[in-house]
C-alpha cells in the first residue's frame, strides 16, 4: 500500500512538473510574440511608400528639416525629424503604428503641410532608429511621447498650436498620453486606435484560431507583468479617454477587421467635451487615408477649423 501511494505521489509530481514546464514555455512563447513582434524591414517600408507615391524623395530632400535625438525617460534614444516646409511654428507630432517607422508618417506630414502645419515624425521604441528592447503597445511609448511633446514645445514655443496625430498603436499611445499625462497640446487625431489591448487580443485570437482566448490571454498577462513590468489593464485607452479635455477627432474605417471600428465608437462616446467622429466606408486597417485621401483631408481641415483655429481667433 505504501509503495502504491509512493508511486502515485511521484507520478503526480512528475505530471505537475511537466505541466509547469509546459505552462512556462507557453507563457514565454506568447509574451515573446508580443514583446518582440516582427517589424517590417525599414527598406521595405521605404520602397512601399515610394511605389505608392506617398513618399516624395525630392520634396523630402528639399525642405528645411532638423534631426533630433531625444532621451527617453525609459533610458534609450528616440530618433525624430522636425519637418518644416511651412513658415509657421504650428506643428503636428505624428505617431506611427506597430511594425512601421517614421517614413510611414510622411504621407500625413504632406497633408498637414497643405493645412498649414509643420510636422515632427519619430520612431517608437524598438522601431526604426530608436532604441528600446520591447514593444509595449502604448504603455512605455506614452512616456516617450511625453518627452517628444516637451522637446517640440520647447522648440516652437508656448504660443504655437501643437497637435498629435496617431495611427493604430500610435493612436492608442497618443490617447494614453492625453488621458494620463497630456499637457501643452491643443488637439488630437486618433486614427483606428484600439480601446482596450486585452479585448483586442481576445478578438484576434477568436478570429485567427479555434481555441478559447481565456488561457493564453491570462498567461500572457501574467508573464508580461514579470517580464516587461505592465499588465493588459494598463493599456486600455478607453479608461483614460474621459480625462481628455482638448478636442479629439476619432477616425476609423468600417471594414477594419483587425481593430474593429466599434472600439473607436466606444471611445467617442466616452470622450467628454469637443469631439468629432468620422467612419469611412472604404479601407482596411490603417488604410482610411490611403483609400479616402481627399475626404480624409477635408475631415481634418473641418475639425481643425471648428475646434482649433476658431478657438484661437475667438480668444
Amino acid at each position: 500500500m505504501k509503495k502504491k501511494k509512493k508511486k502515485i505521489f511521484w507520478f503526480s509530481t512528475i505530471i505537475t512538473t511537466i505541466a509547469s514546464v509546459l505552462t512556462t514555455i507557453f507563457g514565454f512563447a506568447l509574451t515573446n510574440r508580443l514583446m518582440y513582434i516582427q517589424k517590417k524591414d525599414d527598406a521595405f517600408i521605404l520602397d512601399r511608400e515610394l511605389k505608392a507615391n506617398r513618399f516624395d524623395e525630392k520634396w523630402f530632400n528639399s525642405i528645411k528639416k532638423d534631426e533630433f535625438t531625444i532621451d527617453s525617460p525609459n533610458g534609450y534614444p528616440i530618433k525624430g525629424i522636425f519637418l518644416q516646409p511651412c513658415p509657421t511654428k504650428n506643428t503636428v507630432i505624428i505617431c506611427h503604428g506597430v511594425t512601421e517607422n517614421k517614413i510611414n508618417s510622411i504621407k500625413y506630414a504632406r497633408m498637414f503641410e497643405r493645412l498649414g502645419f509643420n510636422s515632427f515624425v519619430y520612431d517608437h521604441r524598438r522601431h526604426g532608429e530608436s532604441g528600446g528592447k520591447t514593444t509595449s503597445y502604448g504603455y512605455y511609448e506614452k512616456f516617450d511621447l511625453a518627452a517628444v511633446v516637451k522637446t517640440v514645445r520647447s522648440v516652437i514655443g508656448e504660443e504655437a498650436i501643437l497637435g498629435i496625430h496617431g495611427e493604430s498603436m500610435g493612436a492608442a499611445t497618443m490617447l494614453l498620453y492625453a488621458g494620463s499625462i497630456g499637457n501643452h497640446v491643443d488637439f488630437y487625431i486618433s486614427d483606428c486606435a484600439f480601446s482596450d489591448f486585452e479585448e483586442l487580443l481576445r478578438h484576434i485570437v477568436k478570429n485567427s484560431t479555434r481555441i478559447s482566448p481565456n488561457i493564453p490571454i491570462h498567461l500572457a498577462d501574467l508573464f508580461l507583468r514579470f517580464r516587461d513590468g505592465y499588465r493588459f489593464k494598463n493599456v486600455a485607452p478607453k479608461d483614460v479617454v474621459p480625462n481628455i479635455k482638448k478636442p479629439v477627432l476619432f477616425i476609423h474605417s468600417i471594414p477594419d477587421s483587425f481593430i474593429p471600428c466599434q472600439m473607436t465608437e466606444e471611445m467617442y462616446e466616452l470622450k467628454k467635451g469637443p469631439k468629432r467622429l468620422k467612419l469611412f466606408e472604404r479601407g482596411l486597417h490603417a488604410q482610411s487615408f490611403n483609400e479616402n485621401p481627399v475626404e480624409y483631408e477635408e475631415t481634418v481641415r473641418n475639425f481643425l477649423q471648428e475646434y482649433v483655429m476658431n478657438e484661437r481667433e475667438n480668444g
